[in-house]
């Protein structure tokens, strides 16, 4: 892996809380506040610098902003829900360029994983622990916040575990 140990531990203890808070949101309101995209891009803002040299702190930024245009155009697309856009900015920073296919891999399972859970839970029983969450009514549309922020905390885990 591309991400050190030391960064996935200075990471996790507050990225994990948004990552959760992220994927109940999305279950419950089918929607990604902004104000857990904004605290998880200044938890990369303020402890970045305190866990990696500033050239590649610097460049980690630059793939917030390439893949929030990235969002925008498949947002204006229909691709994705705009929350699901900026939130997939603010982790982008998170991920360490050589890892791009690892993480692809793990939001690959971790989509499969969440869709499948979702929908077993959406018609069963199972769907009586929470009766008022949002997502079980919207048809086709999936709460991608779930997956989204699942991805995000696994491979921060994954990086405390395997880093470099």
């Amino acid at each position: 892996m591309g991400l050190t140990v030391v960064q996935a531990w200075w990471f996790l203890p507050f990225v994990l809380p948004i990552c959760f808070y992220v994927c109940f949101t999305d279950l419950r309101e089918m929607r990604i506040t902004n104000q857990a995209v904004v605290a998880l891009a200044l938890v990369f803002v303020v402890i970045g610098p305190l866990t990696m040299p500033l050239p590649d702190y610097g460049m980690r930024l630059l793939q917030l902003l390439g893949v929030l245009v990235i969002g925008i155009v498949l947002n204006a697309g229909g691709a994705v829900g705009a929350g699901d856009a900026k939130f997939a900015a603010a982790a982008a920073p998170f991920i360490a360029p050589g890892d791009l296919r690892l993480l692809m891999a793990i939001f690959a399972a971790n989509l499969l994983a969440a869709f499948c859970t979702h929908r077993l839970a959406k018609y069963t029983a199972l769907r009586r622990v929470a009766p008022g969450w949002k997502s079980w009514d919207m048809g086709w549309k999936f709460p991608m916040g779930l997956s989204l922020g699942g991805t995000l905390a696994l491979y921060l885990i994954l990086g405390t575990i395997y880093g470099s």
